[in-house]
């Protein structure tokens, strides 16, 4: 199959940061003047809440992949950032394609994957691809397609136990992708005062690699309050410090639009109406700052692997 420089990111386990690094590192390379694009094969579909866009059903992308129409694209839904968005029909692809197989009547979900975004790869420089955590024909064939896979993780054993199962699905798609790489593991939702613990984990997760990928200098920090304000408001982790100072300006209006309200128990619910819009983080530049890091040594991981493949980029 032709190199597409896709990246694939895949977990054994939900719920481990998946598609918070998809967005946020096409979001953080769209930003960069990269041209990206994300491709959301899990049937949940929560690109469209990182990014602030309705649910989708993923209608349209089932009938692309099981016809000849084209995948449809969200275009700009950042300057520079398209997205083919998922959502439940996605669930049913693994079905029709294992019985297309067994009835002998069209090619497998790879190779229809491979032939939609070979029709569309030039026209980006990052392809990021959102993997759903339990459907082994999806991720096998968002591997058999990519040029690299990162792995997120968090800290507990049954994490870990999912990073043994994506390093199987490697290693089960090799003979038709020779050339996937493994782009690494990050280490996703750290908390703070854990260094022992990480250390631990960095050498065990090295262990299971094998020296065949390293695990990301960069980990992304524990901050609840932050990822749940991206989500709520549909907004990236870099977004987020701009959407505080307007909150404050916001905030600082609405106070001021009280004190005009005569009655003492319509000012106190004007002011807490506006209140429940404010952010939940008083302050994710810290988290901006780790994916942005991620972001630029994955950049640097593709690079080397494109060379190690004899590739340019």
């Amino acid at each position: 199959m032709p190199i597409i420089r896709a990246v694939a990111v895949a977990q054994g386990k939900g719920g481990v940061g998946k598609t918070s690094l998809a967005t946020n590192i096409a979001g953080l390379a769209a930003a960069g003047g990269f041209r990206a694009c994300i491709v959301d094969l899990d049937q949940q579909g929560n690109v469209a809440r990182d990014l602030g866009f309705a649910p989708n059903s993923g209608d349209e992308l089932f009938a692309s992949l099981v016809s000849t129409a084209p995948l449809p694209r969200m275009t700009d839904v950042r300057p520079g950032l398209d997205v083919v968005p998922g959502g439940p029909a996605t669930g049913d692809l693994a079905s029709v394609f294992a019985s297309r197989i067994q009835r002998g009547t069209g090619d497998d979900l790879a190779t229809a994957l491979e032939s939609k975004l070979g029709a569309i790869a030039g026209d980006y420089d990052l392809i990021m691809i959102d993997t759903p955590p339990g459907d082994r024909v999806i991720v096998e064939a968002a591997l058999t397609i990519s040029s690299a896979v990162i792995i997120p993780t968090r800290m507990d054993e049954a994490s870990i136990d999912g990073v043994t199962r994506i390093a199987e699905r490697f290693v089960a798609v090799r003979g038709r992708n020779p050339n996937l790489r493994l782009a690494g593991v990050v280490l996703f939702a750290i908390a703070q005062r854990t260094t022992r613990l990480e250390r631990d984990v960095r050498e065990a997760l090295t262990s299971i690699l094998e020296g065949h990928a390293p695990v990301f200098n960069t980990r992304i920090r524990y901050l609840e309050s932050a990822a749940a304000d991206a989500r709520r408001r549909g907004l990236l982790v870099h977004e987020l410090e701009q959407a505080g100072v307007a909150d404050k300006r916001e905030r600082l209006a609405a106070l001021r639009a009280a004190t005009a309200i005569v009655k003492a128990d319509e000012r106190k619910a004007f002011i807490a109406a506006n209140r429940d819009q404010s952010l939940y983080a008083s302050k994710s530049s810290g988290l901006a700052e780790d994916y942005e890091a991620l972001t630029r040594e994955l950049l640097v991981r593709l690079s080397e692997i494109e060379s190690e493949v004899g590739v340019s980029a």
